[in-house]
């Protein structure tokens, strides 16, 4: 049986642990009971069940951040897709029926 790698920094290896924690788990039953749809979801008219408490800033192990942070609730599809993207490049590449971005700071919304 083979192990699967875990090519993170040590310091993000520390901070993983805290997902954990009872207390994370309380803070994110508390976060899915407040908001239980996802909000990205929401922006577009679908109406998708959250999965996951999602930091708004990229806490980056910072313990305030991550404790005390705003959260919001989001699907795993756009946690692990489109907010990646957003933390990665600034903007999300959503667009409307007519292929327009929906998020303000894409590119072509800029002027």
């Amino acid at each position: 049986m083979s192990r699967r790698r875990d090519n993170r920094s040590a310091e993000a290896r520390a901070y993983r642990k805290l997902y954990g924690t009872a207390r994370w788990r309380e803070r994110r039953r508390e976060q899915l009971t407040r908001e239980p749809l996802c909000r990205f979801c929401l922006e577009v008219g679908e109406i998708v069940q959250a999965t996951v408490a999602d930091h708004v800033i990229e806490h980056r192990g910072d313990p305030d951040l991550f404790w005390f942070g705003d959260l919001q609730s989001l699907c795993a599809t756009h946690h692990n897709a489109a907010k990646q993207r957003i933390e990665r490049g600034g903007y999300d590449c959503a667009a409307d029926l007519q292929g327009y971005p929906l998020d303000p700071h894409h590119p072509a919304n800029r002027r």
